[in-house]
């Protein structure tokens, strides 16, 4: 059984379809875009992906995701190293967590789950405030997700 510092867990209710969702989730170039990251590959299983991050005062931080699973339209998953922002760390040594969404249809619209579990298996001096960190920074992104779809004028026809 994990600790309730092991898993975070947030969603959003989308309104466009799942399959736009989807899109918007899994190819590289809109995630690039409401993540703010410059991923340089397409998401594909066992693929390792790396890229800077865009947003202001974290240029200099490079992310990189180990790619799970591509369930089209139902799942997607991927490893990291979660606040990985000190450049002076190595941090390839150190475990990964798990970051996992999944969509379903809602009447109105898609509701997208993200799930990042693994946290406990950090080293200490670094796990609550990854959890901290990260539980702050879903909730961000969900809502840069939504504003993503919401900016898109023809997401329901996609």
């Amino acid at each position: 059984m994990s600790s309730s510092t092991d898993r975070i867990e947030k969603s959003v209710v989308l309104p466009a379809p799942r399959s736009r969702v989807w899109r918007a989730l899994t190819d590289v170039r809109e995630f690039n875009a409401w993540f703010g990251v410059a991923l340089t590959a397409p998401f594909t299983p066992g693929a390792i992906i790396e890229g800077n991050f865009t947003n202001p005062g974290y240029q200099h931080v490079t992310m990189t995701v180990w790619i799970e699973t591509v369930d089209p339209e139902r799942a997607f998953s991927f490893r990291w190293h979660p606040n990985a922002i000190d450049t002076s760390i190595d941090y390839s040594a150190e475990a990964t967590t798990l970051v996992a969404f999944t969509l379903e249809d809602v009447p109105d619209g898609t509701r997208l789950v993200v799930i990042e579990s693994g946290f406990d298996t950090l080293p200490p001096e670094r796990r609550l405030q990854s959890f901290n960190v990260n539980g702050k920074g879903w909730e961000s992104q969900m809502k840069r997700i939504a504003a993503y779809l919401a900016a898109d004028p023809d997401r329901a026809a996609k």
